[in-house]
């Protein structure tokens, strides 16, 4: 009871921040407004003039933000602060997910995150159901465009197709933040 008070605190929102070493920070904000409650996933750099938003998980959801081979780099990138298990990274990060490519070992992963961090009986079903029903949105397929990781969800701001998607430049920086430098995604088959 103590932590859903904490999570629905109405006066200070929660905040979990997920520094990278590219100077990026993804934040994680739980929104508690009466009757507009959510989580906003923010990336954030200092030289920026505001944030960015990878996804929103409310009502009126927005995504996906992530393509798992960046998730698993934004877990697995070291951290001084802030959030910096990288088991805790991943399920933290987790609702940002749309991928309809997976890789076989994807439920091997989230199983050992969900082993580490929790205390549910069967984590590797646990796994499974969260990689089959990922997020709000239905998956996306990601692929990279000119070194630009993108995707084609109707909901998301990575799709460049989308009258909101974010700026060219913006979604360049963004890739090689979440992908620890690397200019891409996994190519999708298919």
């Amino acid at each position: 009871m103590e932590l859903y008070r904490v999570l629905s605190a109405e006066s200070e929102w929660p905040v979990f921040s997920v520094p990278l070493p590219s100077g990026h920070t993804v934040h994680v904000v739980y929104r508690n407004i009466e009757g507009e409650h959510g989580v906003d996933y923010l990336i954030h750099h200092p030289a920026w003039s505001a944030a960015e938003t990878l996804a929103v998980d409310d009502g009126h959801f927005m995504g996906p933000g992530m393509a798992w081979p960046e998730l698993l780099s934004v877990a697995r990138q070291p951290a001084t602060e802030g959030v910096d298990d990288p088991d805790a990274r991943l399920l933290l990060l987790f609702p940002t997910l749309g991928d309809a490519h997976l890789p076989d070992d994807a439920t091997v992963a989230l199983t050992a995150a969900l082993t580490a961090l929790t205390l549910i009986e069967e984590p590797a079903e646990v796994a499974s159901m969260l990689l089959e029903n990922q997020g709000q949105w239905t998956p996306a397929h990601w692929r990279p465009a000119d070194g630009v990781c993108i995707n084609d969800g109707g909901h998301s701001y990575r799709n460049p197709g989308n009258a909101f998607a974010l700026p060219e430049g913006c979604l360049r920086e963004i890739s090689n933040a979440l992908n620890g430098g690397e200019a891409t995604a996994h190519q999708a088959s298919g």
